[in-house]
């Protein structure tokens, strides 16, 4: 009894096993951005999108879970012959995608060798008809070329290129030496180039700013002349001005002087006599000039007192020429005041100091001269004349004639 019981229980827990390992095969969980391919009874069935997928325990199977994401794969450096018979390493890396799980499986045992093969081909036969400088100079287009080619030929495979960059390229050791002498001399002609071009602009900014200071100085010199021609332009202006107001001034002034001196001669009655000595006190004066080195007394100098008198005077009755007063017509010569024209050589507004002293001159120059009978009697000295010597016309009474 316990035998049955023993076999019993063994028969339950192999056919719970079997179960589970059923269940187990029965279902399967697809993750996301990965593919199944199906297989039943070793042919295609399907493909197992992602999620939860049943399949026939024993009789269906996952043939392989495909991964539906952008991969990149590094290839290791390939040596290549370019057209000028010289071998470089390339590194190259390709970015492809699986867009058909099946022709990835089915066309191709391993499609990640079979794109290393194909792009190291393509690489080789692009690269070949390049020089090395174009190769050095020409990433883009060699990888929009291998891009292309790749594409085409992985199609088939189920597999889209997406792009196919070169990390480096590396010439032999002595194409790199003689590379860096050559960017070496490069680097100095830049340099050259730079540093005569960067004195050609100094030289030419020195040239512009030195032109601008010329300019501006000659614009400077241009205007200070023009200011100091203007300058003396009005300053002699200012002086001839003031030098013809002056002389007007000295012209009234003489003026008055003569007006005053004849009225006060013809007040005081003169004889001939006075006059005589008045002459005889001027001739020092006319032989005093610098160019006057001997003056001599005319021989016939009674004759002229003579002639003198005679043209002052008349004969008296005892034959002896006296001087006759001229009779007085009560006409007073009084020079005449400024004309309108000439009274804008007087102005000073400019001065305040300037003109109140030509105002003061001018109105002392201006003075009019008094009649006789309206004159002061002036003030008298030793023997009862003025300062002068001369008397004026009222000092004498009228029974006493004159000397």
């Amino acid at each position: 009894m316990e035998t049955v019981n023993v076999g019993l229980l063994v028969v339950v827990v192999l056919i719970v096993i079997f179960v589970i390992i059923t269940l187990a095969k029965a279902v399967q969980i697809i993750p996301q951005a990965t593919a199944a391919v199906v297989e039943r009874l070793g042919r295609y069935k399907t493909t197992q999108d992602p999620g939860l997928a049943f399949l026939v325990p024993f009789v269906d199977r996952i043939r392989e879970r495909i991964d539906l994401r952008e991969q990149v794969v590094s290839f290791p450096p390939q040596p290549v012959i370019t057209q000028d018979n010289l071998t470089v390493n390339i590194d190259t890396v390709v970015y492809f995608r699986v867009n058909d799980p099946k022709s990835a499986v089915y066309e191709i045992s391993n499609y990640i060798t079979g794109v290393e093969q194909i792009t190291t081909t393509t690489l080789r036969n692009v690269v070949g008809g390049m020089t090395l400088e174009e190769t050095l100079t020409s990433r883009d287009q060699i990888n929009n070329v291998l891009r292309g080619e790749l594409d085409d030929a992985t199609g088939r495979w189920g597999i889209r290129v997406e792009r196919v960059e070169i990390k480096a390229i590396d010439p032999p050791p002595s194409i790199q030496e003689s590379m860096e002498r050559q960017m070496k001399a490069d680097r100095e002609k830049r340099a050259m180039i730079l540093t005569a071009e960067g004195q050609r602009e100094s030289a030419i900014r020195s040239a512009e700013g030195q032109k601008q200071s010329q300019i501006l100085t000659a614009e400077g010199a241009k205007q200070a002349a023009i200011l100091n021609a203007e300058a003396e332009r009005q300053s002699r202006i200012l002086r001839a001005q003031g030098e013809r107001a002056a002389q007007y001034l000295r012209a009234q002034g003489e003026a008055k002087a003569i007006e005053k001196r004849f009225a006060a001669i013809k007040a005081g009655r003169p004889t001939p006599e006075l006059l005589a000595y008045q002459y005889l006190q001027t001739l020092p004066q006319m032989a005093a000039g610098e160019a006057n080195k001997v003056w001599l007394v005319p021989s016939d100098f009674g004759k002229a007192l003579e002639g003198f008198t005679k043209m002052l005077g008349a004969p008296g009755e005892d034959g002896v020429f006296k001087y006759t007063p001229s009779p007085d017509d009560g006409v007073r010569s009084v020079p005449e005041e400024d004309e309108e024209s000439v009274k804008d050589w007087f102005d000073t507004t400019g001065d305040p100091e300037i003109a109140r002293q030509v105002a003061a001159a001018t109105a002392e120059a201006t003075q009019h001269v008094p009649a006789i009978g309206e004159e002061a009697r002036p003030a008298l000295g030793t023997g009862g004349l003025p300062p002068n010597g001369v008397p004026a016309r009222g000092d004498w009474s009228e029974e006493a004639p004159p000397r």
